[in-house]
């Protein structure tokens, strides 16, 4: 009789337990951490979206993007992403690089293609197609290229507009992100927040 009752007062003690734990890491927490998040860094907290001129939602500033149309083909009136290995290319659900080591003939072959492609439209050498053009990222996911190869692209994007040579290459320039702390990684371009920027400029 007395193994049972302290079974029970066992039983009851870990539910009690369980049932406070649960209001106060389940849901006291969460709520917490989600309010502070709100109050203190809502752009991030909600995906870091990135918005037209019209306030619809058309990206993320953290995730990359295809500027090609249905058949896979680049748009020449906008600056290209380097290649995706995500999915289809920057499926957030799939985010992986290839895994392909650097002498795997399969990876050779596609960096020989896609730098033969890059090099015709935008009508460079290939020995001039910067790395980030023709091999995809860790993540499959990054929305950044550098400013070699966003460079590389002014004149194309600037003839399929109608723009001025210089007026595209000054707003490239604008778009470059400095090294983190001044010193961390490698300058970048926002091929997103670019092309938006691009949108604004009339022909």
């Amino acid at each position: 009789m007395a193994t049972t009752r302290s079974t029970a007062r066992t039983h009851w003690v870990a539910l009690r337990a369980m049932l406070v734990l649960t209001l106060l890491l389940g849901i006291g927490y969460t709520f917490a951490v989600t309010a502070i998040g709100q109050l203190a860094l809502p752009a991030q907290a909600n995906g870091s979206l990135l918005r037209s001129t019209d306030g619809e939602v058309v990206g993320s500033r953290l995730i990359g993007q295809s500027f090609t149309d249905a058949a896979g083909e680049p748009l020449p009136e906008w600056f290209q992403s380097r290649p995706s290995a995500a999915g289809d290319g920057y499926d957030g659900g799939a985010s992986s690089g290839s895994n392909l080591g650097p002498e795997n003939t399969d990876l050779v072959t596609a960096i020989a293609e896609r730098k033969a492609r890059a090099a015709e439209l935008d009508g460079v050498e290939e020995a001039d197609v910067p790395a980030d053009a023709v091999t995809a990222s860790a993540s499959g996911l990054d929305p950044h290229i550098s400013p070699e190869y966003a460079r590389q692209q002014v004149d194309r994007v600037a003839a399929a507009r109608g723009l001025d040579e210089a007026e595209v290459a000054a707003l490239v320039e604008s778009r470059i992100q400095a090294r983190d702390l001044g010193y961390l990684g490698e300058p970048t371009v926002d091929v997103l927040q670019l092309n938006l920027a691009l949108a604004e400029l009339r022909g």
